[in-house]
């Protein structure tokens, strides 16, 4: 297989078991405190790190790398997975759980308009009109279908919704120049980051015992999505010879998404959450569409 050829399969990978988060925060989070969730879900994402360096007989490697590059891993760290999720979690805490994530697929265009200033990548026409189509589709879902009356369902939700899309953005493109070994980085961010809940929970008063369905969930969402997941997605980012190309693959996993929310949490689908979500993605498939040059005219 080629690398380009590995990258996709790395990347498909990533995307359906995302595809599955949503419906596995909503459930969580019906036991845990958004704080709590972060605290534990870090805690057994940073155990199946240990556990992929362990068989890959890498564990001697942690010391000297911690040492080298703690700066950059608590930075790192405290982003992702610390502040990202709590602003996540929070997200779903507050929305129902197809619009936080219809929202959250915002995050490919948010990567396409961080590059401009992150990667001085030149910005395009069809980035601004993406960009339009995307966040209108963002209304429609935030206003329940009714974008001119800006009555919002729940305003601070979304909020929470679109700010941890850029910060998951800004993570990936900053992480494209990281020099640490992917899946050894990842674990020293995980590392820095667990304290980091662990004291957020403590100010909060929130480390009173939990029910074994929250410690489940975290258990589900801290080892698949925020630990293997991670390691299939940078392998896909290191590997792949174009961003695009692999972000492409998130259109997979919207439609996947809904119905799981459908089937296990019962949320009926709002005819809303549909058109804002077929206006994301028309934006993001907007977006990869080259615009026709303009013929040049002779002087």
């Amino acid at each position: 297989m080629t690398s380009q050829q590995k990258a996709y399969l790395y990347g498909l990978g990533a995307v359906l078991a995302w595809s599955t988060v949503a419906t596995a925060f909503k459930i969580s989070l019906q036991h845990l405190s958004p704080a709590q969730l972060v605290l534990y879900a870090s805690a057994f994402s940073l155990l199946s790190l240990l556990s992929i360096l362990a068989w890959q007989g890498r564990l001697g490697e942690l010391l000297p790398a911690l040492r080298q590059h703690w700066r950059r891993s608590l930075l790192l760290g405290a982003v992702n997975p610390f502040v990202y999720y709590l602003i996540l979690f929070q997200a779903y805490h507050l929305l129902p759980a197809q619009e936080a994530q219809a929202i959250n697929y915002t995050w490919a265009l948010t990567m396409t308009l961080l590059a401009i200033p992150v990667l001085k990548q030149k910005p395009r026409p069809q980035d601004a009109l993406a960009a339009l189509v995307c966040y209108a589709g963002v209304l429609v879902i935030a206003t329940r279908g009714q974008p001119l009356a800006l009555e919002f369902s729940n305003l601070a939700g979304v909020a929470y919704a679109l700010v941890s899309t850029v910060l998951w953005a800004g993570y990936w493109l900053f992480n494209t120049r990281d020099q640490r070994e992917p899946v050894l980085g990842l674990t020293l961010n995980f590392l820095f980051a667990l304290p980091l809940a662990w004291l957020w929970c403590l100010w909060r008063g929130e480390l009173g015992a939990v029910a074994w369905q929250g410690i489940a969930g975290a258990a589900y969402v801290g080892a698949l999505e925020m630990g293997f997941t991670f390691v299939l997605w940078l392998a896909a980012m290191k590997l792949t010879s174009s961003t695009a190309r692999i972000a492409n693959l998130i259109f997979l996993a919207p439609l996947l998404s809904l119905l799981l929310i459908y089937l296990l949490i019962g949320e009926q689908i709002l005819p809303s959450t549909l058109n804002g979500l077929a206006l994301i993605l028309g934006g993001l498939i907007l977006q990869k569409i080259p615009l026709p040059r303009r013929p040049a005219t002779g002087g």
